[in-house]
């Protein structure tokens, strides 16, 4: 597009809080991470609230394997004033990297059956019917099942970068790499682009799906307004931001390189226009103009045949694949107004 186990709750899963046991049910101010077991395998979340008796917004972050803890509490921690922020870092990525998820391929259902339980888990544990969950990205493939499947548990959908349909959302990426590319005469790209495309969503080597993503953040395609490239991109907010110590990110990046190459073919079978045409739940859209990571016309396109009890479409003209950071204070006054309309307090 990362203390000790509790009881089980009989849903496969267990967990408690962390060390200050900040996590108890009831009201007052949080910031603490947990570890939490789902579905067999042990995972990292972290929350931050003025008070915890808010409701919860669920972050599921993009990738596989890229997690946005950080980001998102260095821009939008002003949420947490009137929420209860959580942030998951899943199945083998970030601070819940372990080297047993190589043992086999992840499989999509995984986290989609992972995000239900944890969403099951953290009703359960703030005292709340349901929550909101905030996808961007690679956690939009997750959230769009999960949201269709199980709403009863779900306040709303926040959708950030939107999959729709993996094949064309690769096509469209790609071209407007190469485009670009030939626009600027960029013959370096151009050689590592050409006959590199994808088939079907799929590229034909690691290798050149990171030249594509490496030119869709120079081109302003990824993110509009910082275009470092992919890996200053990545790693530089992780070293400035709070959220992950230097030991944690060798993991990260292990996670991230793994989980994007091995489960690629699966993220793109994605078809949503196809098979998710309405969702039970208000949803919120948030499209940066220049998204050409998730192009933002097919998700306009999605949006806009979507049945919803309630939805609506913000859009960001100054923004990429991520306008919760290209424009911060739009993003989180847009969620706010949304909320305030859909969520019950």
């Amino acid at each position: 597009m990362g203390s000790t186990g509790g009881a089980s709750d009989g849903n496969g899963m267990s967990g408690t809080a962390g060390a200050a046991g900040e996590g108890a049910p009831g009201t007052g101010r949080a910031d603490y991470e947990e570890w939490v077991t789902l579905n067999g395998d042990r995972q990292n979340i972290a929350v931050l609230s003025e008070d915890v008796s808010n409701p919860v917004i669920l972050f599921v972050h993009g990738g596989p394997g890229i997690c946005d803890r950080h980001w998102v509490r260095h821009y939008q921690s002003g949420l947490a004033k009137d929420y209860t922020l959580v942030f998951w870092d899943q199945r083998g990525s970030g601070k819940s990297y372990t080297k047993a998820v190589k043992q086999s391929v992840p499989q999509v259902e995984q986290y989609i059956q992972d995000a239900k339980v944890l969403v099951e888990y953290l009703c359960e544990k703030f005292g709340q019917d349901k929550i909101v969950v905030a996808g961007h990205s690679w956690g939009t493939v997750i959230g769009v099942p999960l949201v269709q499947r199980y709403p009863q548990h779900i306040a709303a959908y926040i959708s950030q970068g939107q999959v729709v349909n993996g094949p064309e959302n690769e096509r469209i990426s790609y071209e407007f790499c190469l485009r670009e590319a030939k626009a600027a005469g960029d013959e370096k790209a151009i050689a590592a682009l050409e006959g590199n495309g994808p088939v079907e969503g799929v590229y034909p080597s690691a290798k050149a799906m990171r030249a594509q993503r490496d030119c869709l953040v120079r081109y302003g395609g990824s993110d509009y307004q910082d275009r470092s490239g992919l890996i200053p991109s990545l790693l530089i907010p992780l070293v400035k931001m709070e959220g992950y110590k230097l030991a944690d990110i060798p993991k990260y990046v292990a996670g991230a390189l793994y989980l994007s190459d091995v489960m690629w073919p699966q993220v793109v079978e994605c078809n949503y226009d196809a098979s998710a045409r309405a969702l039970g739940v208000p949803v919120l859209m948030t499209v940066g103009r220049h998204d050409y990571n998730t192009p933002f016309e097919l998700a306009e396109a999605w949006f806009s045949s979507l049945e919803a009890p309630y939805k609506e479409i913000v859009w960001f003209d100054d923004s990429a694949h991520s306008p919760i950071k290209e424009e911060p204070e739009k993003w989180g006054r847009a969620v706010e107004a949304f909320l305030e309309k859909v969520v019950q307090r």
